[in-house]
């Protein structure tokens, strides 16, 4: 952590973590952002990428602050420089800009003093100045409530909730079928992403293999194969069995009536990550329990 950054605060020890809930970063965020950012351009730390050279050639002595705004905004053409405090950018946008940082970030080095220029020259410890970005910008995300982070390696990520991240951890696919495992695990890495649009993916995904999976069972055609499937998890007659039959089909029509597999004029998009996560976590459950009880993984 840097100077004076607290990594455990009197409400958490008497309190508790508040749950990361909040998916918008806001202006009081956005603004320890900015401060991080602005005192590394500062004290030198972006120059492990944007090294400033001394005019006599004897080494890097800070960050050189104008390539590392042009090769911002050329990378992250929605950022504009000089940044503000007060325009506050759009939550990707910002987790993009996170992710810029950590690659350019290392802990300053102080080397030799050049009397002449009168400044040190500098080299650059990599994974200390990572690990303290990460855990400056992760303890900003806590304190707020914020369900995004960044990783060891400096890429920003959802913090899921619990009942995604539960049933995610815990999952195996040995389907037998590697089309029907590739869709599985891709919609298990995308729905952690940050993006939307990687978690609108994650759900398609997830409803392709639901249609794979139906077809793995012995049978005469697909809906006798897709009741076999269902006869492994309970036994036919079974009032657990006949609402089985009936989430299936609820989930098949959800897939045909909204925008999850393909995009008709006809379907109804869905209008929040929110309801994403939901329709998530209800297919997940339902081929989580035909997996584990068919031998599947799970």
């Amino acid at each position: 952590m840097g100077a004076g950054a607290m990594s455990n605060y009197f409400t958490e020890r008497e309190f508790g973590v508040r749950p990361a809930t909040v998916t918008t970063i806001d202006e009081r965020v956005w603004g320890g952002l900015y401060v991080l950012i602005q005192t590394r351009i500062g004290d030198g730390s972006f120059g492990f990428r944007f090294p400033q050279q001394c005019p006599d050639g004897n080494g890097p002595f800070g960050c050189d602050e104008q390539s590392f705004s042009r090769v911002m905004v050329a990378e992250l053409p929605w950022i504009k420089w000089p940044l503000s405090p007060e325009e506050v950018p759009e939550t990707p946008v910002i987790l993009d800009l996170l992710e810029f940082s950590a690659a350019a970030v290392g802990e300053p080095v102080v080397g030799t003093f050049h009397s002449f220029f009168d400044h040190h020259h500098l080299s650059w410890d990599r994974a200390t100045g990572l690990a303290k970005f990460v855990a400056e910008v992760n303890l900003l995300f806590r304190r707020n409530a914020v369900a995004y982070e960044l990783s060891s390696d400096g890429q920003a990520r959802r913090i899921l909730p619990q009942p995604i991240a539960d049933a995610l951890g815990w999952t195996l696919f040995q389907t037998g079928d590697p089309e029907s495992d590739r869709l599985l695990e891709a919609s298990r890495r995308k729905i952690v992403s940050p993006k939307p649009e990687d978690r609108q993916d994650a759900l398609e995904k997830l409803w392709d293999a639901f249609e794979r999976l139906k077809t793995l069972e012995p049978g005469p055609n697909k809906r006798a194969q897709a009741g076999a499937l269902l006869d492994r998890v309970a036994v036919p007659g079974a009032r657990f069995r006949e609402m089985l039959a009936a989430e299936a089909a609820n989930l098949t029509s959800i897939g045909n009536s909204f925008r999850i597999r393909h995009s008709e004029t006809t379907q109804e998009p869905l209008t929040s990550l929110d309801q994403i996560d939901y329709l998530f976590v209800r297919m997940f459950a339902l081929i989580r329990l035909l997996l584990k009880a068919s031998g599947r993984g799970g």
